[in-house]
Formats: structure tokens, C-alpha cells, sequence
């Protein structure tokens, strides 16, 4: 059973598919983070299908740690969590270990922003960002990104996950916004290398 969080929305606590499929995963104490709707994670993985086979993905602000766990459930080959706060570096220490999926992963503790700023020490075909709401951190973390396309694979790709009202178009010089997809009150914002 998920958690109910606003708008009647029920929040995924488990892994949707994959060889970790059906494992609940712990959810971080209190409310600093915004759990991501089945719906919506399955909308997500729908969507990248096989694509996330062998991936390497950053799953910029971890939370309980639900999206980069999804992707190694699904094969993808490793996943980095980072988060600034320690109670959800704790939570996706557990949900890491709980679905066995140590040896693919590494947690960074830190500020998101200062990371992203820093040299490249290896590139993702995704990375994820998925803030604290109503704070336009998705477009700081995705400006970083642009400045610094390091990061990124050749073929790689920045999702967005926000609430509809905190979008906004943004001026980038390496990325361009490729698809978007609504689901209730969340929105997944798609951005591809040019």
C-alpha cells in the first residue's frame, strides 16, 4: 500500500517491475520529500523501455531512493543516489540493501548543485531530477547541467519530474525540452542533447 499525500494521490512504495518487483521500500521520515506515484513511475519506465537496460543513471535529489531502484529492478547497470539531508541518504541506504543492489550503486551525501558545478567524474544516459516543490530547483539543477554537458552521455537524456505550475521554459544552449507528459499533478519534462 502506497501513502496518501494530498490530492488523494497514492505515493509508490514498492518496486513496479523487474527482479526487485513487488519489494516495499521505506519512506522517508516526515515530509522533506514528494514520493513519486506509481502511475507515474510506470509512465516513466513505459516510456524508456529497453533503453534502461545497461543505463547508467543520477538520481540527483534521492528522496527514498524509488526512481534509480526502479531503473536497476529494470537493468539498468548503475545508479548514483544523492541527496543533501541525512534522513533520506539513510532511507536509500536501507531501500538499496532491502532489493540487494549495493554492488551498482554509490551514495552522495552533498548539495546537488555544488555537485553538478564540479568536474565530471563519469557520465549518465539519464539523469533525474526530482526537487522539493515550488523552489525552481529543477531549473538551477538543469542550467548546471547545460553548463557542465559532461555529465551527460552523447545520447543522454535530463528528466524533469515537477508540479505543472513550477514549469517554465528555459533558455539552454546544449539541451533542447524534447516531450512532456502530465499525470495529475505531476509533469515529467523530457531534455535531450541537441
Amino acid at each position: 500500500m502506497g501513502v496518501i499525500r494530498g490530492r488523494g494521490e497514492v505515493m509508490s512504495l514498492r518496486i513496479i517491475a523487474g527482479i526487485a518487483r513487488g519489494r516495499k521500500l521505506k519512506s522517508v521520515p516526515g515530509d522533506t520529500t514528494r514520493p513519486v506515484m506509481d502511475r507515474v513511475k510506470e509512465a516513466l519506465f513505459n516510456i524508456l523501455a529497453d533503453d534502461v537496460i545497461d543505463s547508467n543513471w543520477w538520481d540527483l535529489f534521492g528522496g527514498t531512493g524509488a526512481i534509480g531502484i526502479e531503473a536497476l529492478s529494470r537493468g539498468a547497470a548503475f545508479v548514483r543516489f544523492s541527496d543533501l539531508n541525512r534522513a533520506p541518504i539513510e532511507t536509500i541506504k536501507e531501500n538499496v540493501e532491502h532489493c540487494r543492489f549495493e554492488k551498482q550503486t554509490e551514495i552522495r551525501r552533498g548539495d546537488a548543485f555544488s555537485m553538478l558545478a564540479a568536474q565530471a567524474d563519469r557520465q549518465f544516459e539519464y539523469i533525474y531530477i526530482a526537487p522539493p516543490q515550488y523552489k525552481q530547483m529543477w531549473s538551477t539543477a538543469l542550467k548546471l547541467i547545460d553548463d557542465n554537458m559532461k555529465w551527460l552521455t552523447d545520447d543522454g537524456t535530463v528528466i524533469v519530474q515537477i508540479d505543472p505550475t513550477e514549469y517554465e521554459n528555459i533558455e539552454l544552449q546544449n539541451l533542447i525540452e524534447g516531450d512532456q507528459r502530465k499525470y495529475g499533478s505531476t509533469l515529467l519534462i523530457f531534455y535531450d542533447r541537441i
